[in-house]
C-alpha cells in the first residue's frame, strides 16, 4: 500500500470508506478510509480527541456513522439486518480500556457468560471452556474464582482478554490495552498479544498511545489526524511522514527511546 492512500487490498478483512462521524456540530471523522489486513496487528494512533475509540466503536457496531461504508468479512455491516449483524459481531472480540468486567461475577463467570449466551453451552461446559481461555492468557487457575476487584490491573486486562477470546474471534479489537499498567506488565501484555496472534491467526485492531507497543508488536500503524487516516504504513515509513504531530510523536524523546529499545531487543535476539 502506498503511504497515505487506501486501495482495495486482496487481504483486507476490514474496509472503511468515506466514514463521517459527528456529535452535533463537532465533526470527528470526515472522509476516513482504512484497510485492515487479515492476521495483522494494526496500531491506530492519534492525538487526544481525534476519534480513535469512536472509529473502533463504529466498526464493532456501537456507533452508527453519519455516512460511509464499513465492510467486514466482505459484507457491508450497515446494510445488514440486526440478525445478520449479530452473526458478524460474534466473530469479534473486544477488550475495552477499563476491562469492563462485571464486578458481581467471578472471572470464570465473566468469561463463560458469552459462551452461555451465544454458543448454547450449559454453565458447566461454558466454565470448562472459560478455564482454558484463562490459561491462554497466562493467569493462574485460582484467579478464575476471584472477583475483578480482587485482581491487579494487569490481571484484570488478562481476564478481559480471555473474555474477548471466549468465542474464538477472527478479529480482536483492543482499546488502549496497556493503559494504566506499569512498564513490565505492559511489555508482558504486548508479548502475550503477539504470541496469541501468531498461534491463533486472528487479526488485531489496536488503539494505543503506547510507543513501546507500536514498536514491539504492530505490523502496520495508522495515524488518525485531520479527521481522517493521514497515513497507514509500516512504522518505519510512517515515522518519516512530514506531518508535525507525527514528527513530534515518533521522533520526540519518547519515540526515540522506544525506537532505541526495540533496536536493542532485535540485536539481542
Amino acid at each position: 500500500m502506498v503511504s497515505g492512500t487506501h486501495g482495495d487490498h486482496p487481504d483486507s478483512i476490514i474496509q472503511v470508506r468515506d466514514l463521517r462521524n459527528a456529535f452535533g456540530s463537532h465533526v470527528v471523522h470526515d472522509g476516513l478510509d482504512l484497510d485492515v489486513r487479515t492476521s495483522e496487528i494494526l496500531g491506530v494512533v492519534g492525538g487526544s480527541g481525534t476519534g480513535k475509540s469512536v472509529l473502533l466503536r463504529s466498526i464493532v457496531g456501537l456507533q452508527r456513522p453519519q455516512r460511509g461504508q464499513i465492510n467486514v468479512f466482505g459484507q457491508d455491516i450497515m446494510a445488514l439486518s440486526m440478525r445478520e449483524r449479530t452473526q458478524i459481531e460474534r466473530r469479534f472480540g473486544v477488550l475495552f480500556q477499563s476491562g469492563a468486567l462485571f464486578s458481581s461475577l467471578t472471572v470464570i463467570e465473566n468469561i463463560a457468560l458469552p459462551l452461555i449466551e451465544h454458543s448454547g453451552l450449559g454453565r458447566s461446559d461454558a466454565e470448562h471452556v472459560a478455564c482454558m481461555k484463562l490459561a491462554l492468557t497466562g493467569l493462574p487457575a485460582n484467579a478464575g474464582h476471584k472477583y475483578p476487584a480482587e485482581l491487579s490491573g494487569g490481571m484484570v486486562k488478562r481476564a478481559a482478554l480471555a473474555r474477548a477470546m471466549a468465542l474464538d474471534p477472527e478479529i480482536l479489537f483492543l482499546d488502549e490495552p496497556t493503559a494504566g499498567l506499569d512498564p513490565v506488565s505492559a511489555a508482558a501484555f504486548d508479548m502475550l498479544i503477539r504470541t496469541l496472534r501468531d498461534a491463533l491467526g486472528f487479526t488485531v485492531f489496536l488503539v494505543t498511545h503506547d510507543l513501546d507497543t507500536l514498536y514491539t508488536i504492530c505490523d502496520r500503524v495508522a495515524v488518525l489526524a485531520e479527521r481522517r487516516m493521514l497515513v497507514t504504513d509500516t512504522l518505519e515509513n510512517v515515522q518519516h511522514h512530514p506531518n508535525t504531530w507525527i514528527q513530534e510523536y515518533f521522533n520526540g524523546p519518547r519515540g526515540r527511546a522506544a525506537h532505541d529499545a526495540q533496536r536493542r531487543r532485535q540485536e539481542n535476539v
